[in-house]
């Protein structure tokens, strides 16, 4: 899969405009090997709790892309080396984290598309508390259950439909 989300903006100036094509802020750092991933969006609205992230990454991924509004905490890490392992294993295209993620090594191993804020070390608690398949608040843009997501070096779109 080849895209450039430079090149999306250019084609799809009118979508921009409209509001249905999206850009997130710069603020995601990329992980893994995959450097340009798309798909589907599955929601997840949880803080500080990665039981919920388990659970929706033990399920096949059918190459959507798991967008997890983490409240932006910088405390504790919502995906691991295992986590991102998971992902690819069960075929997701790729986990956008509103969070951390940790075990960078194991992470840049795995041939999934993995971005969030930043590291850290700590895990974070595994109550399975959170929502799943609802409106997420990321930087730049509100991320709806069924939006499509194109990510890769430049950035990160979201657009209400798959765009061609």
């Amino acid at each position: 899969m080849t895209f450039a989300t430079a090149d999306l903006c250019d084609a799809h100036e009118d979508q921009l405009a409209a509001g249905t094509l999206r850009v997130l802020e710069p603020v995601f750092q990329r992980f893994g090997r995959t450097a340009c991933f798309k798909g589907e969006a599955v929601t997840l609205k949880v803080f500080e709790d990665n039981g919920l992230v388990r659970a929706t990454l033990e399920e096949k991924g059918a190459h959507r892309v798991l967008v997890v509004d983490g409240g932006g905490s910088l405390r504790c890490a919502l995906v691991g080396g295992n986590l991102a392992q998971l992902a690819e294993k069960n075929g997701w295209a790729g986990v956008i984290v509103y969070g951390c993620m940790r075990d960078t090594l194991e992470l840049n191993e795995c041939n999934v598309g993995l971005m969030a804020l930043a590291t850290h070390p700590q895990r974070g608690q595994k109550r399975g508390v959170g929502e799943r398949d609802v409106p997420v608040r990321l930087p730049g843009s509100i991320v709806k259950p069924g939006d499509w997501v194109y990510a890769d070096i430049d950035g990160v779109l979201v657009s209400s439909t798959p765009l061609v």
